[in-house]
């Protein structure tokens, strides 16, 4: 394969890896900001729960906020191994790559 081609296939790669590590980023913040929820209803008592649907409150029972947050934690972690395990195989794609293009260039 030549040299450009390579090159091609190394720079699509190190987009689609900017691309994931971005993701993987936004999948943090979402993370982080569920546990703090989490967190919140744990200190909560019988307070009431409100849960913002377009641009109304809408009062919500606890147990289905909390299951909905636990849920959406299990959600969010799943996605973040998802999105490592395509991380780690695009790395292994572009040493690859950089190993072939350095062939190439000898």
């Amino acid at each position: 394969m030549s040299f450009e081609k390579k090159s091609e296939e190394f720079n699509a790669l190190q987009r689609e890896m900017s691309g994931l590590v971005a993701t993987r980023q936004q999948l943090e913040a979402q993370l982080q900001e569920n546990k703090i929820v989490q967190k919140e209803f744990d200190t909560l008592g019988d307070e009431k729960i409100y849960k913002l649907i377009g641009p109304v409150l809408v009062p919500q029972e606890k147990v289905e906020a909390t299951t909905n947050v636990n849920k959406r934690l299990e959600f969010i972690q799943s996605e973040i191994k998802r999105v490592e395990a395509r991380i780690n195989t695009g790395q292994k794609k572009m040493e690859e790559t950089r190993n072939e293009v350095t062939i190439i260039t000898r």
